[in-house]
């Protein structure tokens, strides 16, 4: 079963989703993405069954075919003043904003959204694997999101964010039971089980 092209049939009908929701550290990352209706990716199948490697490998693909794309970090603070939900909502509607050409229809993976002005929308449960707009926007949040995980590695090694990309893996755990924790976690979520 192939990804669908178009939900509304509209030509500028963009997809979004995003990355990082379950993590302990670090923003959380939507993209959104408009794609020209005869776009076609073999790759681009099923997101949650990427590889990095393909992650990697799809991103200038996208890049380069898109109509408009853009990404959009919402971080920690944040994140702890208005909640995870509505940290991800406001990272899409950011994501959207940005677009250089304005969509005329949005369909939004997951079933949680806001109005974002007045363009009509639709909440797609397990949309990445329907849609090929949404597909492609959780390939550019997360890549944008892992790219930025393994920038503030750097700073901090002893969590290995390149490797975790802060999710609540053990040794993610483990770190912060040791050495506490840093500006780039989550002082909301229940870092410790």
């Amino acid at each position: 079963m192939g990804l669908k092209s178009s939900f509304s049939q509209l030509p500028l009908e963009c997809g979004t989703d995003e990355a990082g929701r379950g993590c302990l550290a670090g923003p959380v990352t939507a993209a959104a993405v408009i794609l020209p209706k005869d776009f076609k990716n073999m790759t681009l199948n099923d997101s949650k069954q990427l590889s990095e490697k393909k992650r990697k490998f799809l991103k200038p693909i996208i890049e380069l075919e898109a109509i408009s794309f853009s990404y959009a970090h919402i971080y920690p603070s944040k994140i702890d003043t208005i909640n995870i939900l509505n940290a991800s909502i406001l990272a899409m509607h950011h994501s959207i904003e940005q677009l250089k050409t304005s969509p005329e229809f949005i369909i939004v993976d997951g079933n949680r959204f806001k109005p974002f002005k007045n363009i009509p929308f639709e909440t797609i449960v397990k949309g990445d694997s329907k849609y090929t707009s949404i597909a492609a926007a959780s390939v550019i949040a997360k890549t944008a999101r892992d790219e930025y995980m393994e920038r503030i590695h750097e700073e901090y090694p002893i969590y290995n964010w390149k490797q975790n990309k802060g999710y609540p893996t053990k040794e993610h755990r483990d770190a912060i039971r040791k050495f506490g924790i840093t500006k780039y976690h989550r002082k909301s979520f229940r870092l410790l089980p």
